[in-house]
């Protein structure tokens, strides 16, 4: 019985390992060794770190590197900020089907993909779009507004596109919260913001961080979002990737700018659950 438990075991955790294994370290570890290659000839391979020099000496790569780390903390805070108060109202507010109603109306968007609800986006800020007509209806412009192509609409494409996953963990943890705690809190006298600071966000902790972790590799990853709504010349360092593997045929380049970004995902998270006392178990669970 116990051999018979170790291999249902055994097989149940199959497609998990080779998913692991295939699709997650192997890329990896093969991009890793790919960035320390120098191609001296079309056929004549050497090992160094002549990818890794070209990134500190050339300043578009740390200054835009530098950018997109900044900008997706931006979009996961506000994706946070927006999000905790819809969360908050579907968790402990919201009662029967409202609650399931609301919280379909956050899921539907998704059922589209990325490039869909960018061009939605698109569609709406461009000039002839339904935001730059509303303006010029109600007076507040004299001729149409052109609102894309702008760290703005970048900002709005990617909170709009992260806001499901900082919602759902968030739901999650304020559900479990008791209201017993909340009621103690008014009752010993704290206000609205005591006890937001004191009760709500130390309990609802684990599902912000879990939110801002997810949001924020999604938005630091992104890149049909920031190229469409930023334009050809926006800034993002996913564009830089791609331009090095797609463009020039550089892979060496792009897989040193891709293993960097990578270790600057992976700082920010253990920087973010330190900060947090958070622990990535507690946090994932």
């Amino acid at each position: 019985m116990r051999s018979t438990g170790r291999l249902s075991l055994w097989l149940l955790l199959t497609p998990f390992v080779l998913w692991i294994v295939l699709l997650v370290l192997l890329p990896h570890v093969q991009m890793l060794r790919v960035s320390f290659q120098v191609r001296e000839s079309w056929d004549t391979l050497a090992f160094g770190v002549e990818q890794y020099r070209n990134f500190f000496t050339e300043s578009y790569y740390w200054r835009t590197f530098l950018r997109t780390g900044v900008m997706s903390l931006f979009t996961t805070l506000i994706t946070l900020l927006i999000a905790f108060p819809v969360a908050w109202y579907i968790a402990r507010l919201a009662r029967g089907r409202a609650k399931g109603w609301l919280f379909l109306a956050c899921l539907v968007p998704f059922w589209a993909s990325e490039l869909v609800r960018t061009y939605g986006w698109m569609i709406l800020l461009r000039e002839s779009g339904l935001f730059s007509a509303a303006l010029q209806a109600l007076g507040w412009a004299d001729e149409p507004v052109e609102m894309l192509y702008n760290d703005v609409a970048v900002i709005v494409g990617l909170v709009y596109n992260g806001l499901l996953f900082m919602v759902v963990p968030l739901v999650t943890t304020l559900e479990g919260m008791d209201d017993n705690l909340v009621e103690a809190g008014y009752d010993l006298g704290g206000g609205h913001v005591t006890v937001m600071r004191e009760i709500v966000v130390p309990w609802a902790m684990p599902g912000i961080v879990s939110g801002c972790i997810v949001v924020f590799m999604l938005t630091l990853g992104s890149y049909l979002t920031p190229i469409l709504m930023g334009g050809k010349d926006s800034a993002w360092f996913t564009g830089q990737i791609f331009t090095q593997f797609i463009t020039r045929f550089n892979w060496e380049q792009g897989a040193a700018l891709g293993v960097l970004l990578l270790v600057l995902s992976s700082l920010i998270v253990w920087l973010g659950l330190k900060l947090t006392g958070q622990s990535l178990r507690k946090v994932m669970g």
